[in-house]
C-alpha cells in the first residue's frame, strides 16, 4: 500500500460523516490535525471518541461549525472545551460503548487509528489501545490510519490486515507517556491500607495515578496475584518480574495481564511489545461484570473526587463542572463484589490539595453519582478504611467521618446530628 500525506489521507473524511478517534495514548495526532486543518471545506462532523491525549483542535472555538464533539471520557485535553458548550459529555459505562457504537443511529463512517507496522502476512495491531477502538474499527467503512515504529505490537483482540486500511500514513515519533510521579506519604499510607485488604491468589483492577502505584509497592510480599483490568501502567511491570503477579488462579484467561489499553511510560510499552503473557482485549469483554466476577477475589481499587457520608460517590464531576468520565468504575465495583471473596474499594485522599474535605455531608450541588451507595464496600482514605456494606445510614457516616481528616471531623459530625436527628 502507498503511503499517503496525513493531508491527502483525511481528505476520505466528507461532510456529514461521523470520525472516532483511537484512545489514550493511541490517539493518532497527525491524522486528527490534518482533520482540523481541513474544517473550512467539511461540515457537520460528529467526533466520537473516549479518552484521547495530546491537543484536541477540533474543540476549538473556530472548529465549532465544523465539529460536534461527543465524547464518552473528558481529559485534560478536552475539559474547556465541554465546559464551555463546545463539546459534549456523554455518560455511559465503558462496557456498554461498543454495543452503543453497533446501535447509533448515525453509525461510525470513519476510523482514526494509529498502528504498529504490518508483520511479514500483512497484519498490524492497535499497539497500546484495544478498549472499544476495535469495535469501531469492525464497524467503520473507512479506516485511516498512521503507521508508526514506536506502536508496540500487542497481542489481543485489536489485529488489522493492511488491507483493511483505506489510507496509511507513515509517522515516526514516540507515542504519548504518561508522568509518574512518586508516591507521595498520604498515596503511601493510603496504598499500605488497601493493601492490607488485597488477599494472595487475588485478581487484581486498577488504574493509573499515584493511589494505584502505591497500592502496588505495597504488594511486593504478596503471592499469585493476578491482573484483569480495564488498563494499566508502570506499576505491574516489578511485580510481574519478582513473580508476585503470576495470574495462576485467575479463571478468566489464567497466567495472563487481560487489559483493554495501557498508558505509561516508555518502560511499559517495551514490556508489552510482544509479550506473549499481555493480552489487550475488546472491553466489551474485560469490563462485563459478568466475566470480571469469574476470577476469585476481584479486588478493585478506584478513585473518587468526593463521597457524601451515606456512601454516594461523585468520581466524574466538580458539582456541574465535568471532570472525567464514568469509565469503567461501575463495571469494576460490581464485579468485584460478585466475584468470590471479591473486594470493592474507593480510595481517596481525605482531602484535596487545597485542604476541601473530599468526605462530605452532601455532595455539591450538580455533582454526579458515579457509584452509589447501595455498590461501595470499602472506603479507604491516609486514616483507615471504612466497611460500609451491609451499615444502617448512621452506621455509614460514623465509619466514614472517623477516616475524614481529623480537622473535619467534628463539623461532619455536626451535620450527621441534623441530617439524623440523633448521632
Amino acid at each position: 500500500m502507498p503511503y499517503l500525506t496525513a493531508a491527502d489521507a483525511v481528505k476520505l473524511i466528507t461532510t456529514g460523516n461521523t470520525v472516532f478517534i483511537h484512545t489514550a495514548a493511541a490517539t493518532p495526532k497527525t491524522l486528527v490535525k490534518a482533520m482540523a486543518e481541513r474544517s473550512h471545506e467539511i461540515q457537520d462532523i460528529r467526533i466520537v471518541s473516549i479518552h484521547t491525549e495530546w491537543d484536541a483542535p477540533y474543540a476549538e472555538p473556530e472548529h465549532v461549525n465544523s465539529f460536534q464533539v461527543d465524547t464518552f471520557f473528558v481529559g485534560k485535553n478536552i475539559r474547556k472545551a465541554v465546559n464551555e458548550g463546545r463539546a459534549n459529555y456523554v455518560p455511559m459505562f465503558l462496557s456498554e460503548i461498543p454495543k452503543y457504537f453497533r446501535a447509533m443511529e448515525k453509525p461510525i463512517d470513519v476510523a482514526l487509528i494509529s498502528v504498529s507496522p504490518p508483520d511479514k502476512n500483512g497484519y498490524c495491531t492497535l499497539g497500546v489501545s484495544c478498549d472499544v477502538s476495535k469495535t469501531a474499527i469492525d464497524l467503520a467503512p473507512v479506516i485511516i490510519a498512521e503507521i508508526n515504529p514506536n506502536m508496540p505490537r500487542v497481542l489481543g483482540d485489536g489485529v488489522i490486515h493492511i488491507s483493511r486500511i483505506n489510507a496509511a500514513v507513515a509517522v515516526d515519533y514516540p507515542i504519548y507517556e504518561q508522568q509518574i510521579n512518586p508516591s507521595s506519604e498520604i498515596e503511601l499510607s493510603i496504598g499500605q491500607h488497601a493493601a492490607s485488604l488485597v488477599e494472595d491468589g487475588a485478581t487484581l483492577q486498577m488504574g493509573i495515578g499515584g493511589i494505584p502505584n502505591a497500592v502496588l509497592k505495597c504488594l511486593h510480599s504478596h503471592k499469585d496475584l493476578g491482573i484483569h483490568t480495564e488498563m494499566f501502567s508502570d506499576g505491574i511491570i516489578e511485580l510481574v518480574e519478582k513473580g508476585v503477579i503470576t495470574g495462576r488462579h485467575k479463571a478468566i484467561q489464567p497466567g495472563l495481564l487481560i487489559s483493554s489499553f495501557a498508558i505509561g511510560s516508555k518502560k511499559l510499552y517495551d514490556f508489552i511489545d510482544n509479550n506473549l503473557i499481555v493480552r489487550l482485549l475488546n472491553v466489551e469483554f474485560v469490563n462485563n461484570p459478568t466475566n470480571i466476577r469469574k476470577n476469585p477475589k476481584v479486588t478493585a481499587i478506584n478513585s473518587a473526587i468526593e463521597i457524601d457520608i451515606f456512601g454516594q460517590v461523585c468520581a466524574d464531576s466538580i458539582g456541574i463542572r465535568q471532570y472525567s468520565g464514568v469509565g469503567g468504575q461501575m463495571d469494576f465495583m460490581r464485579g468485584a463484589a460478585l466475584s468470590q471473596g471479591g473486594k470493592p474499594i474507593i480510595a481517596i485522599p481525605s482531602t484535596t490539595s487545597k485542604g476541601i474535605s473530599r468526605i462530605v455531608s452532601r455532595l455539591q450541588p450538580g455533582a454526579s453519582v458515579v457509584t452509589t451507595r447501595a455498590h461501595v464496600h470499602y472506603v479507604v482514605t491516609e486514616y483507615g478504611i471504612a466497611y460500609l456494606q451491609g451499615k444502617n445510614l448512621k452506621q455509614r457516616a460514623h465509619e466514614l467521618i472517623n477516616i475524614a481528616h481529623p480537622d473535619h471531623r467534628e463539623q461532619l459530625s455536626r451535620d450527621a446530628f441534623e441530617i439524623f436527628k440523633v448521632f
